[in-house]
């Protein structure tokens, strides 16, 4: 059997439903001419006659062999209009998005992200997961935040430097930046050596200054009741402070370091994969949002 075309499949279709090919042809907007070669066309593909035409006003009686090919091409009809409706939805951003993420950007660029998405298409369906820390991976995420660049056939759009900060109980330090080599010996609440944590204590080391860690806590906020205890500073991204409200507690004082740690967050997306418009739309907001914050700093 040869291809059978959906067309010829609908222009059946309607001559079932409406008896004459002239109706079918007014109401799919053909010639009769054009319809009567579409159902020509119809009958060679499946090799015999679909409609009995008596002639003259009389309607046109479908036949047994015609029965079957319309009963499974309404079934493909169906499909195919699924077919055309997911389409469109897709085409509109209602699709499914994978995002790789971690704290920093979770707690704080990443809400308002999936905010807007929502908002703008309530239909897709976002996924999360945790990177993670010093082996990230894209897999098969549409699109993964990370601290860094990322080994791999990906593209990226950098997001922002961030700047780690140095939080201290009121008065522990002069207004203003404090120099890195001060900091050699103070006493410091810390995460874990988590390899984030380790990175920023080689740096600090590699810039004059081994605190003394007299406290490690898994969270942000933990940390920050410790340094308001007057147990130690605590050198955190700035991320971290701002979802935390860190500047408006009075009990707290912060400082810039002089060289300040830094950390470059950077959006990454497959090379190999054609983007999604939902993906397109999900960058476009990232880098929105990413700018803003970077403007605050």
């Amino acid at each position: 059997m040869v291809d059978i075309e959906l067309r010829h499949l609908k222009t059946m279709a309607a001559i079932a439903e409406d008896g004459t090919f002239g109706r079918a042809a007014l109401r799919l907007g053909y010639t009769q001419s054009s319809v009567s070669q579409q159902i020509a066309a119809l009958e060679k593909a499946v090799g015999g006659a679909v409609f009995d035409r008596p002639g003259g006003p009389k309607p046109v009686r479908i036949t047994h062999l015609g029965e079957v090919v319309l009963a499974h091409g309404r079934d493909l009809l169906t499909k195919a209009q699924a077919m055309s409706d997911a389409v469109d939805r897709f085409k509109a951003g209602n699709g499914r998005i994978d995002i790789g993420t971690f704290q920093g950007v979770t707690t704080l660029i990443l809400p308002g992200v999936l905010r807007r998405l929502m908002d703008e298409h309530p239909g897709c369906d976002i996924r999360l997961s945790e990177v993670v820390s010093g082996d990230p991976q894209i897999g098969g995420l549409d699109l993964l935040f990370y601290d860094g660049r990322i080994d791999g056939d990906v593209e990226h759009v950098k997001l922002l430097d961030e700047h780690y900060l140095l939080v201290t109980g009121l008065g522990a330090f002069p207004d203003g930046p404090v120099p890195v080599p001060l900091l050699d010996g103070a006493p410091m609440v810390a995460w874990p050596p988590t390899y984030h944590q380790r990175w920023l204590e080689r740096t600090l080391a590699s810039d004059g200054a081994r605190p003394r860690i007299v406290f490690r806590s898994t969270g942000h906020e933990t940390i920050l009741s410790m340094v308001r205890a007057g147990i130690g500073s605590a050198v955190l991204p700035w991320l971290a402070l701002h979802s935390a409200d860190a500047w408006s507690d009075e009990r707290l004082s912060i400082h810039h370091l002089q060289p300040s740690p830094t950390r470059e967050i950077y959006l990454h997306w497959p090379a190999d994969r054609t983007r999604s418009p939902l993906v397109s739309r999900a960058i476009d907001i990232a880098s929105e949002a990413a700018a803003a914050l970077a403007n605050q700093m």
